[in-house]
């Protein structure tokens, strides 16, 4: 028995989405990242098989809550569900905070201020008295605070976008990601309030020594999966003469490998890691300064 499999083994908690846009991507992150859990039948707590890591299916705007209470250790929650429920908890305790440790480059979307089609829109100052209907009513305050705007907040908690039709408000704020939704109901998106994508947040808990530990190995394989995701390694044949103008072509790369080729002493072969997505551009200007045979492979882990 290995000390992961001691029942005295302290265990950590990772909070994600049961269902929903961000679920399914959440938890083939955690995969990738050397994770494997046994699953129960009612799919809420996910039993940790591999390592103490235990995995708990909750609705995204429950992920906060459990991280501010110490309920879970780590949560993968959008940016706006995060950013809205602290300063919702900042209202009763003003330093209440979570650390974000890293995007995670999914989940895009937009939290947009959107007025009736025929409305036209010079700058959030025209909101003053207005009525503004969302279900993120801490971010749109902050944000009409931001720029010295009074105006009525409506909570809904859902279906937004028919307020204006209804009467029941003069414009709202809303998750936007084609706009298909805003133009079904002749409204536009004016102003972006903020942006948001999925990201690993820490919670308040106290750990052991060895299960913050544990926590920052995760952590760690994490960020590295995120980080091979957007990373390429390069490989091709130039000239010797050519390797300062060619090192500044590859994009996010650090000192390059350089390696003698048998039998041509004027050309080598270049190994590069990039850290930055590596466009047709790039190629051609490698190709254009004397590069040949090149080469770009996916990277499937990396630790830094």
């Amino acid at each position: 028995m290995s000390a992961y499999d001691s029942p005295s083994t302290e265990r950590i908690r990772i909070a994600i989405q049961k269902s929903g846009r961000l679920a399914e991507t959440s938890l083939k992150l955690l995969e990738r990242s050397g994770l494997s859990f046994a699953r129960s039948k009612d799919k809420l707590f996910w039993y940790g098989r591999n390592l103490p890591v235990d995995l708990l299916l909750v609705r995204d705007d429950d992920i906060p809550r459990l991280l501010l209470e110490g309920m879970c250790d780590l949560g993968i929650v959008g940016q706006n569900v995060a950013r809205e429920k602290i300063l919702d908890a900042r209202r009763s305790t003003a330093d209440d905070d979570l650390d974000e440790l890293a995007t995670l480059d999914f989940g895009h979307c937009r939290l947009m201020l959107a007025l009736p089609e025929q409305q036209a829109y010079q700058s959030p100052q025209q909101l003053s008295g207005a009525r503004i209907a969302t279900s993120y009513p801490q971010l749109t305050r902050h944000w009409l605070q931001q720029h010295d705007v009074e105006a009525k907040i409506v909570f809904l908690n859902g279906a937004v976008e028919i307020a204006p039709s209804l009467g029941t408000a003069d414009a709202i704020v809303d998750l936007v990601s084609t706009g298909t939704t805003l133009r079904a109901n002749h409204l536009r998106a004016v102003e972006t309030v903020t942006e948001s994508q999925a990201a690993l947040y820490r919670g308040r808990s106290t750990l052991s020594s060895d299960s913050a530990a544990l926590l920052d190995k995760v952590v760690q394989r994490i960020q590295g999966v995120q980080q091979a995701s957007e990373t390429k390694y390069v490989m091709f044949h130039a000239p010797r003469a050519e390797l300062a103008a060619i090192a500044e072509i590859l994009p996010g790369a650090e000192s390059p490998t350089v390696l003698p080729l048998e039998g041509q002493s004027d050309r080598v072969a270049v190994h590069a890691l990039c850290t930055e997505q590596v466009f047709w551009g790039h190629l051609e200007a490698l190709k254009s300064a004397g590069a040949s045979a090149i080469l770009v492979l996916p990277v499937e882990k990396m630790l830094v």
